[in-house]
């Protein structure tokens, strides 16, 4: 049966701040854009429901998330009716994209008013059930790879530590500002009326942590062939062996060392481009600066609401430049790890499962 997405959930808002629940203890969870923001003493819903990411960075995001629990006031309440099921809901709306529907250049929002008529697939509740069922095998793989890959991490951090020591107090090795090491800059702007559905990949931070954990990215937005070669004319793009970082929000420091010719653009204010200058190894960089970006969150923007990297705080960072055979080594080894990953764990067969799975009985036009 085809159905309007105001056909099968409630919209709820919520009120409540980062900063109303910093003191606040409980045993009720409570959420925002990053994930558990803490726990506390009420709940706002009795039963599972989705909750969308309304306002700023992460827009669109989609969650599950448990009984009993609450969200944050940047996020949007879709709570289940009895037609559909909650995990079934979870997957129509992740699939819908939501940040395409954002409005607001400074601070983006999404309202329901605008997706509510978005239209899916609704199957009764033992389809939905099945459906719920092979997606939730498929998630519980992706688990247990990504669970090895951050075995295979370590042995990377351990090669990096043998090497260069503890590089946030390391004083045996020269330290440099990073500007001496790369150009830092960011895209010019595109806005929301260039997007099409055919044409240059338009990368986001979703589309960047993608990459650099060695995904293909589920690219969902792209730009004219035209407006890519005009940027690319007037003020260059980027190129084989740039590092692009994640510079706000949830995904702030995942990074992707460009290594492919094939054009593609990126969002303003989402991403920061390192373009090397000098003698620089740029798979050892990126792991500096992995480092250097996790020890910021943890010191710099402690309990901020709105974890942003900007140009300037990066041009301050002080980076180790220990010797250019070093930096080799460790590439080295990590050229050995990634074979390892992408040997034996690639994602794509099971995401092509769910891709085909959604798109098959949500948006399929079946009456």
């Amino acid at each position: 049966m085809r159905v309007k997405l105001e056909d099968v959930c409630e919209r709820g808002s919520s009120n409540i701040k980062q900063s109303d629940i910093i003191k606040m203890s409980g045993n009720y969870p409570i959420y925002g854009a990053s994930g558990l923001a803490g726990k506390v003493n009420f709940y706002h819903q009795e039963q599972p429901y989705v909750a969308v990411v309304k306002d700023g960075a992460g827009i669109g995001r989609t969650t599950l998330n448990p009984a009993k629990s609450s969200v944050i006031g940047t996020m949007q309440y879709l709570i289940p009716k009895k037609n559909v099921l909650p995990e079934y809901l979870f997957y129509v709306v992740s699939y819908m994209h939501l940040e395409k529907y954002y409005t607001g250049a400074t601070i983006p929002h999404i309202y329901f008013k605008d997706y509510k008529n978005k239209e899916f697939n609704l199957d009764n509740i033992e389809k939905q059930l099945e459906i719920i069922d092979v997606l939730g095998r498929c998630k519980k793989v992706i688990e247990a790879r990504k669970q090895e890959l951050v075995e295979l991490d370590s042995l990377t951090k351990a090669r990096f530590v043998e090497l260069f020591g503890d590089i946030r107090c390391n004083n045996k090795l020269p330290l440099v500002k990073l500007s001496e090491f790369v150009n830092i800059g960011s895209s010019k702007r595109i806005y929301a009326n260039e997007y099409v559905d055919k044409g240059v990949p338009f990368y986001r931070s979703k589309e960047i942590r993608e990459l650099g954990t060695g995904m293909k990215p589920s690219v969902e937005l792209y730009i004219k062939q035209e407006r890519y070669d005009e940027i690319k004319e007037k003020y260059g793009v980027p190129k084989k062996g740039d590092i692009l970082i994640a510079a706000i929000g949830a995904t702030i420091g995942y990074s992707w060392i460009v290594d492919t010719d094939t054009p593609f653009y990126y969002k303003d204010g989402n991403l920061i481009i390192l373009s090397i200058k000098n003698n620089v190894n740029p798979i050892f960089l990126n792991y500096t600066m992995r480092i250097l970006i996790e020890d910021f969150k943890n010191k710099d923007v402690a309990g901020s609401a709105q974890l942003a990297l900007t140009i300037e705080k990066l041009e301050k960072m002080m980076v180790v430049n220990p010797d250019i055979k070093l930096q080799n080594q460790f590439a080295d080894f990590v050229h050995q790890v990634n074979k390892s990953k992408f040997d034996t764990m690639t994602f794509a067969p099971i995401y092509a499962i769910i891709n085909l799975y959604l798109h098959t009985y949500f948006y399929q036009g079946r009456r």
